[in-house]
């Protein structure tokens, strides 16, 4: 039985939600992104590509997918070593940013570089997310995030294509 697409769109919200990330706080690292880029540039255009982003099934089968082994590693529920791994967000473990790439994957070269980007300077939500002194495990969910507002800020740049030669990478 395959679900449907607006059953994941809106499990995958909920979760974010309860994790503690917006909608707006992902259109606030896309606003990040592109503000330079883009002229007249505005929250609400960049919470548009947002939501665009989010509607995709790829991004929800990504997002129920980090979020259940964030949860698990929060209920040490992994098996070991895994469990280490994960709960301590290891820097030699690439398999939460392997899984975010599938969300770039969707939107094009551009994606990579400004998911490399935000992947490393970590404003905004990210560095909340990236906090490892709670009891709340993201080693997950910050590369999901990162990514959604990367693809967000591509798909703006590939709006604007007359400006792709300033754009973030």
């Amino acid at each position: 039985m395959v679900l449907e697409t607006k059953t994941l769109e809106e499990k995958a919200r909920g979760l974010l939600k309860e994790r503690g990330v917006s909608v707006v706080d992902i259109a606030k690292l896309v606003m990040y992104l592109q503000k330079d880029y883009i002229p007249g540039l505005t929250l609400e255009d960049c919470i548009e590509s947002v939501d665009s982003v989010l509607s995709k099934r790829e991004v929800h089968n990504t997002i129920l997918t980090g979020i259940q082994l964030d949860v698990l590693a929060e209920e040490d529920q992994l098996l070991q070593p895994l469990q280490d791994i994960v709960a301590k967000d290891e820097g030699l473990y690439g398999i939460d940013e392997i899984l975010a790439l599938s969300i770039i994957n969707v939107y094009g070269s551009i994606g990579f570089t400004n998911y490399g980007y935000i992947d490393k300077v970590k404003p905004g939500i990210l560095q909340m997310l990236n906090d490892h002194n709670g009891p709340r495990v993201h080693t997950f969910l910050d590369d999901i995030v990162g990514a959604i507002a990367a693809s967000g800020a591509s798909r703006l740049a590939h709006q604007y294509p007359d400006k792709a030669d300033g754009l973030t990478g």
